[in-house]
């Protein structure tokens, strides 16, 4: 059998069955003992933070310099497919999509409240809280939080992915990725494992999203009166209305389905993002484009080498906020990852890090300047943007835009975009696990797609209900989610490993070294004989490198591959 080509997408019972059971424990284990769970998660996240917070550090910039070399090397030209292959998404769209998967509700979710955290509470020995240093300080850390730094993390699985089965042929697994590296071993139960521990914290990192999203839209409900108090019936109310639209989303295909919802929320999102900016303090955001772009240019070295070496007050604000963003951001490699894969499939490496990499680091500035400008803005002329002195992330939004006109009508437009946000970001995922659960097929059957959709659903609801509203519950999710993603972080770095050692004999590079030994032969022996008085012919003849790799591009040649 050729290794290049994929065997049939048939359900793997063992990948399937193991991570569907495990999902199912956690369900029970939540409803029989929430303490021990809590205990549990809470324990196994804290020793993750404390003794492994360096490894996150420097992995996550490691993979912004990684991703950038790619792009700029000779590897930059290579396609994730053939190489007459073209887009299958347009660019709009392609945004649109890797955007709404990657960052959609976190946005939403933070835009406004985290510049204002920072703000109000500094980074340790940054800033005067609430002072003119403060925001700069505050701008620069939620964008190094959510700009180069996840969306590299991002990319590396995103390409590798994406290499491995537009251009080589291989299966859609996470697995796959490590052929260049074991081979036929990969397809093994190691392999499986990692296809195990993807679906894992896919579902799970998945789950806790959706949850941080119900709340937020219980928090609009509440705020504009509609709801006494957005206790847990509500919020599992909310998500099973989600989770039915979703599904239906995700069977429909990533084409009619997720393209449509994220090209909607690109609009409404543009729309509240322009309403804010002029009903707002316009100069003010103006100012702080440019101002944001120079903090996080200027402090970025300082603020990637915080380690929390100095424990106290820096080690806890770090374990909080930067380590827990790392780890929370390669838990959802496996998804974000292969579903950026998915969507990129005809692009050049150099064209898919462009758009992975920079677009959506601008959109980061304009959003952090437009709400967490207004937000910072607001507290510092009327100081009202807090509850009881803290600041209360699902719901900064809305007391922001409580001070603006059309209250009730920008409010509304929030839980719509927040719940658009939700429905694509978990169809996807669960196109993800299926893809994942079928040994790679790009089209999973849909009731695979729906069983992962609604137990996805059923996590974050009965998570929500252990906790009575879900604050609890919702962050022991967090935390296995930050568990689960120690073991990926090394998983991350042999990734880069694999992908370099599979580039260096992709069919463009080797044609590149036969034209570039051949050319400089002919050209020595042009100049020893001719002087500078020659032409050069294409004639048959000895090549200068070995035959294993002529005899690879052949086969590739007859096979359509190139």
């Amino acid at each position: 059998m050729n290794i290049y080509e994929p065997e049939n997408p048939r359900l793997d019972k063992l990948v399937f069955g193991v991570t569907a059971a495990l999902a199912v424990a956690f369900v029970i284990w939540g409803l029989v003992s929430t303490e021990t769970l809590g205990s549990v998660s809470r324990g196994a996240e804290s020793w993750v933070i404390q003794n492994t917070g360096w490894l996150f550090v420097l992995s996550a910039s490691f993979f912004v310099v990684f991703v950038i070399w790619l792009a700029a090397s000779k590897y930059g030209q290579i396609k994730l497919g053939t190489d007459d292959e073209v887009p299958q998404f347009r660019g709009v769209s392609w945004i649109a999509m890797m955007f709404s998967a990657g960052m959609g509700i976190g946005l939403m979710f933070f835009g406004a409240a985290e510049p204002l955290s920072f703000f109000i509470g500094p980074p340790p020995g940054s800033a005067e809280p609430e002072s003119g240093e403060a925001i700069r300080t505050a701008m620069a850390t939620s964008l190094f939080h959510w700009g180069l730094h996840p969306w590299a993390i991002y990319a590396v699985v995103g390409i590798a992915i994406a290499y491995g089965t537009y251009r080589k042929g291989r299966k859609q697994l996470f697995s796959s990725i490590f052929w260049p590296l074991f081979g036929r071993r990969s397809k093994g139960g190691a392999g499986r494992v990692i296809d195990i521990l993807a679906i894992f914290a896919t579902l799970f990192g998945s789950a806790a999203s959706l949850g941080i999203g119900a709340t937020q839209i219980g928090a609009g409900l509440e705020f504009n009166g509609w709801v006494g108090n957005a206790g847990a019936p509500l919020l599992i109310g909310v998500i099973a209305v989600l989770t039915i639209a979703f599904v239906a989303s995700a069977v429909s295909g990533i084409a009619r389905g997720i393209q449509w919802l994220a090209n909607i929320n690109m609009v409404l999102a543009l729309i509240l993002a322009v309403f804010v900016f002029i009903a707002g303090p316009t100069l003010l955001i103006l100012n702080l484009i440019p101002t944001t772009i120079g903090a996080y240019l200027g402090d970025l070295a300082e603020m990637a080498s915080r380690t929390g070496a100095a424990g106290g007050a820096e080690a806890e604000w770090l374990s909080g906020w930067t380590i827990f963003y790392w780890a929370w951001w390669i838990s959802w490699t496996p998804f974000v990852g292969m579903f950026i894969a998915r969507i990129s499939r005809g692009r050049t490496i150099r064209e898919f890090v462009s758009g992975v990499l920079l677009v959506p680091t601008f959109v980061a500035i304009f959003w952090f300047s437009i709400f967490g400008g207004a937000a910072m803005n607001q507290q510092r002329t009327e100081g009202d943007m807090t509850i009881d002195g803290a600041v209360t992330s699902n719901s900064t939004l809305f007391q922001l835009l409580a001070n603006f006109p059309l209250a009730t009508v920008t409010t509304v437009l929030v839980m719509v975009l927040v719940a658009i946000f939700f429905v694509s970001g978990a169809d996807a995922a669960s196109i993800v696990m299926g893809t994942l659960s079928q040994r790679g097929a790009t089209e999973p059957s849909k009731l695979v797609i729906i069983f992962w959709g609604l137990v996805m659903g059923a996590v974050a609801a009965i998570m929500l209900a252990i906790g009575g509203g879900g604050a609890e519950a919702l962050t022991g999710l967090q935390d296995l989610t930050i568990v689960a993603s120690l073991p990926f972080v090394v998983v991350m770095l042999l990734i880069c490993v694999a992908l370099v050692k599979d580039l260096t004999s992709d069919p463009l590079i080797i044609r590149r070294q036969v034209g570039m030994g051949m050319v400089e032969d002919a050209v020595v022996s042009g100049v020893e004989q001719h002087g500078d008085q020659f032409q050069l012919a294409v004639d048959p003849g000895s090549s200068t490198i070995d035959a294993e790799p002529q005899a690879w591009w052949r086969r590739l040649s007859r096979s359509g591959r190139r």
